[in-house]
């Protein structure tokens, strides 16, 4: 009856809940208290926890995100730069050290070489030797050079002068090619290309320098060395053998001066000069043709006025015909090496009807 009793006084549970405490597992219920709201004795909501973690991964991500754009563009701006850099200083190169200008005016320079006229220089030009008595008397060099050694050193100084600008000529093409060459890299290539070839660009520049310092240095007078001696100790009477030195030298061509060279009925009015070379002991040879000889007297038409000066009148001419003069320097002793003339052709006026008439 106790037992029956204490039954009775016990408060009834609603219906259900004892069917859902015993039939749902505990995992649900504690689901169900998490997703609520508090959970029991305090401790944090598990929901809550998984969206912070959540939070949390997001902006690391965030962030990772960000330094990897932020890495690239600061690589992209430093191979940028790096390509700036080095096609600038191309560029430089280009309008400083192997500008057009300055290519321009070598090649200028090239082919007023190859009109130039050769010459050996010897020094020094006199001996001072000593006769039976003992007499100082002054001796051109050439006096005792022994004059077929001297022949051989004239054909060794006509050998060099023609791979002097032969040489010449090459490292220029060279230079031009290598300009080309350049600009190809700085205007057409893009920035990937032109980078992954800048070991090859900069080696070229390299190259080029010094193709330049050969370029400019081969220009300068060059001493001539031989094997033999050209003058023997019989040649000077016991004297002491002088240390002669031989030099190839070139001058300036001859010119005409196109503005003060005319002509008139039966003569012509020629004038010269040399660039920065004026010499007034200097000889000079103008050679003068007919051309277009018709009649057996007019086949021979032709002659030779040879000048101290830069100027000449040429008289004698046949009117209303065309004559060709040349002008070079009288060959001399020490002349090697000669393939230039300047040339002019000029025409003399006609005869008119009052001439005629006379």
């Amino acid at each position: 009856m106790a037992t029956a009793e204490a039954c009775r006084l016990q408060p009834a549970r609603p219906q259900g809940e004892g069917q859902a405490r015993l039939g749902a597992p505990r995992g649900a219920e504690v689901g169900r208290g998490s997703l609520a709201g508090q959970g029991e004795g305090g401790l944090p909501k598990v929901g809550q926890a998984s969206f912070g973690i959540m939070n949390v991964n997001l902006n690391e991500f965030e962030t990772n995100s960000e330094n990897t754009v932020r890495g690239t563009e600061e690589q992209d701006n430093a191979i940028w730069r790096r390509y700036n850099e080095r096609s600038s200083l191309v560029r430089q190169y280009l309008q400083s050290d192997l500008s057009l200008h300055l290519l321009e005016t070598h090649q200028k320079r090239v082919e007023l070489l190859k009109k130039c006229c050769y010459y050996i220089e010897v020094l020094p030009t006199f001996l001072i030797l000593r006769d039976q008595n003992l007499l100082a008397l002054p001796t051109s060099i050439f006096q005792v050079i022994d004059p077929w050694k001297f022949l051989r050193v004239k054909k060794l100084g006509r050998s060099q002068t023609e791979i002097h600008l032969q040489l010449l000529t090459h490292l220029l093409e060279e230079l031009q090619q290598g300009r080309e060459e350049l600009v190809c890299y700085v205007e057409t290539c893009d920035m990937v290309t032109f980078l992954s070839k800048w070991d090859l660009i900069e080696q070229r520049m390299s190259d080029l320098s010094k193709t330049m310092n050969d370029f400019l240095s081969i220009q300068v007078s060059r001493r001539l060395y031989t094997k033999h001696r050209l003058v023997s100790c019989a040649d000077i009477r016991g004297s002491k053998i002088p240390d002669i030195r031989l030099f190839l030298c070139a001058k300036m061509p001859v010119m005409f001066d196109r503005n003060e060279s005319f002509a008139h009925k039966n003569w012509a009015h020629l004038k010269w000069s040399t660039e920065n070379q004026e010499s007034p002991h200097e000889q000079y040879e103008l050679h003068f043709k007919l051309l277009k000889r018709g009649t057996q007297a007019e086949f021979g038409h032709c002659g030779l006025v040879t000048r101290t000066t830069n100027t000449c009148v040429v008289q004698g001419l046949l009117p209303d015909r065309s004559y060709e003069f040349m002008i070079r320097r009288a060959e001399i002793y020490t002349l090697v090496y000669e393939l230039w003339h300047d040339t002019i052709t000029l025409t003399t006026k006609a005869n008119t009807a009052e001439d005629r008439s006379t």
